[in-house]
């Protein structure tokens, strides 16, 4: 399987419980829950990369954050979440789906993407460096299903 035989999809709330295969969520019924909700609020966002009937990939955006650096509807992004299934990678799926997410929310209208990256991410860092997300402008701290990351929160502008 290469880039080329993947398509970019906008998931619908109904098709969550699919993420279940990409991140082993202590509740799946919460992230469900309360993304299905963000996303018929038109909070976020979660676009998914899909290789024939298989979810290979997902990419979180928020439009909205009660932090202004992270986002600000119809300027700022932040994208979140970023997976690619452990099988699938380093075949550039990774590449093929943040490239065609910020390609989508530029055409959008967004001029500046907000992302996260732990320091134990080398490959991640990389990644977003490559795509010129190159300013720290903030180090972040947060919690999730019960488990905490600490991690600097990259701007890249158009």
């Amino acid at each position: 399987m290469t880039e080329n035989d993947c398509v970019i999809k906008e998931m619908k709330a109904d098709e969550l419980s699919l993420l279940g295969d990409l991140f082993n969520y202590r509740d799946i019924d919460e992230m469900i829950h309360e993304n299905g909700r963000r996303i018929s609020r038109g909070e976020i966002a979660i676009f998914s990369l899909f290789a024939g009937e298989r979810l290979a990939g997902e990419l979180r955006v928020a439009y909205v954050h009660e932090d202004a650096q992270f986002a600000s509807r119809g300027r700022r992004a932040y994208l979140y979440a970023f997976r690619v299934h452990r099988d699938l990678r380093g075949r550039g799926l990774g590449t093929r789906l943040l490239g065609g997410v910020l390609d989508r929310l530029a055409k959008a209208g967004y001029t500046e993407f907000t992302v996260g990256v732990e320091d134990d991410n080398p490959r991640a860092r990389a990644l977003y460096e490559r795509f010129g997300f190159l300013s720290c402008v903030a180090r972040q701290y947060e919690e999730y299903q019960g488990d905490g990351y600490e991690y600097d929160l990259l701007l890249k502008t158009i």
